[in-house]
């Protein structure tokens, strides 16, 4: 068995298309332009990068783009007090603060700064207690992007055997949250879960999120299985340049696994496709309209 390949890249290019499309409407129909303020703190290489990337993709979608770069050296008042104005700021629908941060800022201040209603990361404990209560919220999109991107092989997830590794904050825990709200049931492992690769192999559906390299192994998955990676890890190679891989084995997975996510290309374009889907449904909720049907 050879595993079908998921196309993270063409899924994400068709959420995009449909944000636009919604955009365009909500333009004409309303006068409403949804808006991303992005926060970028420092000069991190890597975070550069994806900051252009979601301002080139704001702009292609019709959105508006406010962009904010600050100087690694920034207080946290200073942040704090930036945010208070993003909050503030009727043509903001979406705010997105960069992460890592400086040392001297904390995070979870930052995050409890942003207005529920504009925090299109889905970090904040409001929308993460309402996820997990089962309620309406703007959820974490990278999770949402591994969703979406399941569903693109299983038309429903109800009953299926789930397995998130990894229980953090920003995906393994919100992830959970997402897979129960589909009705499939739901394990989560993590660093003391006793013989991992036994509970995997009762998995219909793996979905690894634990930052090691290539860890999940074929004889670790059931045939048939389909199987998200989301790690990004990098691998030094002999000859002194890298590659990047992520928490699956994919060459030997893919021989046995059903469905399967590529490293790079799988759910890394989803996250900023689900991002710009937030924004829009921040801004119809902003202006009291329906969330759009993506």
């Amino acid at each position: 068995m050879t595993a079908r390949l998921i196309d993270g890249k063409a899924i994400a290019a068709a959420l995009r298309a449909k944000v636009a499309t919604e955009v365009r409407r909500l333009s004409a129909a309303h006068g409403l332009v949804p808006g991303l303020a992005v926060v970028l703190v420092g000069n991190d290489p890597a975070s550069e990068i994806y900051v252009g990337s979601k301002t080139r993709m704001t702009a292609e979608a019709g959105m508006r783009s406010f962009d904010h770069r600050l100087p690694a050296t920034l207080s946290e008042a200073d942040l704090l007090a930036l945010l208070r104005e993003l909050n503030a700021d009727p043509a903001v629908h979406g705010i997105l603060v960069q992460l890592p941060l400086p040392p001297q800022i904390d995070l979870h201040a930052v995050i409890a700064a942003i207005d529920p209603g504009k925090d299109v990361d889905g970090f904040h404990s409001i929308n993460a207690g309402r996820l997990v209560l089962g309620l309406p919220a703007l959820v974490p999109c990278t999770p949402l992007g591994c969703i979406i991107l399941a569903k693109t092989v299983h038309a429903s997830l109800e009953g299926l055997e789930a397995l998130v590794i990894g229980r953090s904050n920003t995906v393994g825990k919100p992830l959970a949250g997402l897979l129960l709200a589909q009705n499939a049931t739901v394990t989560v492992a993590h660093s003391k879960t006793r013989d991992l690769p036994a509970v995997c192999r009762r998995a219909d559906l793996v979905m690894a999120a634990v930052g090691r390299p290539e860890m999940v192994k074929r004889d670790w998955i059931k045939p048939g299985a389909t199987v998200i990676d989301v790690g990004i890890n990098r691998l030094a190679a002999a000859d002194g340049k890298s590659r990047i891989v992520g928490d699956v084995a994919f060459a030997q997975v893919r021989e046995v696994a059903g469905a399967i996510t590529p490293v790079p290309g799988g759910v890394g374009p989803m996250t900023i496709a689900c991002l710009l889907a937030n924004t829009l449904t921040a801004a119809c909720a902003a202006a009291g309209l329906p969330a759009p049907v993506l």
